[in-house]
């Protein structure tokens, strides 16, 4: 069954849906603007801001003041930095490292915890099985960027899952997860995401729906149709530069 397909306009903060319970958009651009400015972000982060179109895409994912915000498998905290500042003193962001993926990336928990300082103190950092995802309170985003790929090639797809299943519960009825991640050929799942660390996204996009969600648009924002899909994403010829896809999903309530 074929769902449809909403194609956003990759204008500046022309992404999202606006309900009735969101702030103005006023407010919630400025506070995304103040985000990308702010002083405390280090210069390796803003350097990076050109590619990853950071404002466009929180705007496209609807993060607002006084958000609860889980950014899955954060990496070195490029999105959890801009998360805490675009969500406030009023909101909080939790980095959420799974356990399997010690074994997989050794230093991401050290990594993960070095994110909340004085200036980030609206962060914390949880480790937890995959199924397990769990916070405090229901969250209004989950996020995760370029990583479904290394759950489902490198955890397994039951895993892939199971985490979905988790993230459905961990959501307030309402709450969006977003899934950014590297274009996969269609059909080679299976070995893309490990050996190329590339997933097609009619898969994550069964995956996903399957755990209860509603496939509500995708962002044109960071594709790239030059990219072949046939070499791995750190190949000097592509790096930086491959083709993403950026799915939004929302839990009904």
């Amino acid at each position: 069954m074929k769902f449809p397909i909403a194609l956003i306009a990759a204008s500046t903060f022309a992404f999202g849906l606006a309900s009735c319970a969101q702030p103005p958009r006023a407010e919630t651009n400025a506070a995304i603007t103040a985000a990308l400015a702010s002083p405390d972000r280090p210069a390796g982060d803003a350097q990076r801001d050109v590619a990853r179109k950071p404002a466009d895409l929180m705007s496209f994912a609807g993060i607002k003041p006084g958000d609860q915000v889980v950014d899955l498998i954060p990496g070195g905290g490029y999105f959890t930095r801009l998360f805490s500042k675009a969500v406030g003193p009023s909101g909080h962001v939790y980095a959420f490292v799974p356990e399997e993926f010690l074994k997989i990336a050794p230093k991401s928990l050290a990594s993960a915890q070095a994110i909340p300082t004085s200036a980030y103190a609206n962060v914390t950092v949880v480790s937890q099985p995959l199924a397990d995802l769990s916070v405090s309170v229901p969250v209004d985003v989950v996020w995760t960027s370029d990583n479904y790929h290394d759950v489902y090639g490198f955890v397994g797809a039951a895993a892939a899952a199971q985490l979905d299943a988790a993230v459905y519960r961990a959501l307030k009825p309402g709450g969006v997860f977003i899934v950014v991640d590297h274009v996969a050929n269609a059909g080679t799942s299976d070995t893309s995401a490990h050996t190329l660390h590339r997933i097609d996204p009619e898969t994550v996009k069964q995956q996903v729906q399957a755990a209860g969600f509603k496939f509500e648009a995708e962002s044109s924002l960071l594709r790239n149709p030059q990219d072949p899909h046939d070499a791995p994403v750190f190949a000097p010829t592509i790096r930086g530069h491959t083709d993403q896809f950026v799915l939004k999903f929302r839990k009904p309530g």
